[in-house]
């Protein structure tokens, strides 16, 4: 064997190797972190709230720090302080008032930029901060909202747990199928000038996995909800999930990373692993709401 052909067959190796151990790597990190999410998740109240709390202060960690890398200068401070304790406000107030809390995060952070010495790209520095905001803790909040729908709708609150639980399943179901089949049969890209390693066929493998999940939850967990209704609300996920995932990872081309950050091992950050629940949550919050509950 020649030199070169030893160095491919040792490279591939070694990336063989990283695969491997990356793959493992996930299933330890997936059988440790699921298990807690279902435990706390089961309890709710202000349990579930600091744990989606600590979920959305790394994402925003995440978030600003991508910015930074960018040559941008967001306001760290307010911004985390802000999302962080917006969790809060909407746990107390039932998602009450939230606009009252936003406007005046909003008006803080435009009287910061007001009072910043250094003048000059004003619309950026507010811009990025309201962004991370909106973006990571108000889309993230509604995993909070989800847990007490119940309240709201005066049911049971354990099925704010199953809402949570089928919010999950629809979204990594879909993630799942997705990679699954995009690795076995995927040829046609699906969005190659954002993300070149996401297929046609990864995209249909996903909808398939959404919709077995989404029959698994309604057979046990959410029976009031119809089979149409089911079959609608997995075609609804697909597309929003894939869609959030599209959108970080545009952010990090934009910013030219690979992973939002190593906090979770074997799963890179905290936004790489949320991304799609941070828009399938939303949706299946107010499709609940004011289309199943109504």
């Amino acid at each position: 064997m020649n030199g070169a052909g030893y160095h491919k067959d040792e490279k591939e190796r070694k990336t063989q190797g990283g695969k491997s151990n990356s793959l493992f790597l996930r299933i330890i990190m997936s059988a440790i972190f699921l298990p807690c999410l279902f435990i706390i998740a089961w309890r709710g109240g202000i349990y579930y709230l600091i744990l989606i709390d600590i979920i959305i202060l790394v994402g925003l960690l995440e978030f600003y720090r991508m910015m930074e890398v960018k040559g941008l200068s967001p306001y760290k401070t307010i911004g985390i302080i802000s999302g962080v304790a917006l969790p809060w406000y909407i746990f107390f107030q039932q998602g009450i008032y939230v606009n009252f809390l936003l406007s005046i995060i909003f008006i803080g952070i435009m009287l910061m930029e007001l009072a910043r010495r250094e003048k000059g790209l004003a619309v950026y520095h507010i811009s990025v901060t309201v962004f991370g905001v909106l973006y990571v803790a108000w889309l993230g909040s509604h995993l909070v909202l989800l847990r007490e729908l119940p309240l709201i709708k005066g049911m049971d609150y354990r099925y704010g747990y199953y809402f949570v639980i089928m919010t999950f399943a629809l979204t990594w179901c879909y993630d799942t199928g997705a990679y699954t089949i995009g690795r076995l049969f995927g040829k046609h890209k699906l969005f190659p000038s954002i993300s070149p390693g996401k297929t046609i066929e990864g995209a249909l493998g996903g909808l398939v996995f959404s919709i077995a999940g989404i029959l698994i939850v309604r057979y046990t967990l959410v029976t009031f909800l119809g089979i149409y209704e089911a079959i609608g609300l997995a075609f609804m996920a697909s597309i929003i999930g894939q869609l959030g995932d599209l959108v970080e990872s545009m952010l990090k081309r934009d910013v030219k990373i690979k992973d939002s950050s190593g906090a979770i091992p074997g799963h890179g950050g905290v936004l790489d692993r949320f991304d799609s629940l941070l828009f399938t949550a939303p949706m299946i919050y107010y499709f609940l709401k004011y289309f199943i509950l109504e």
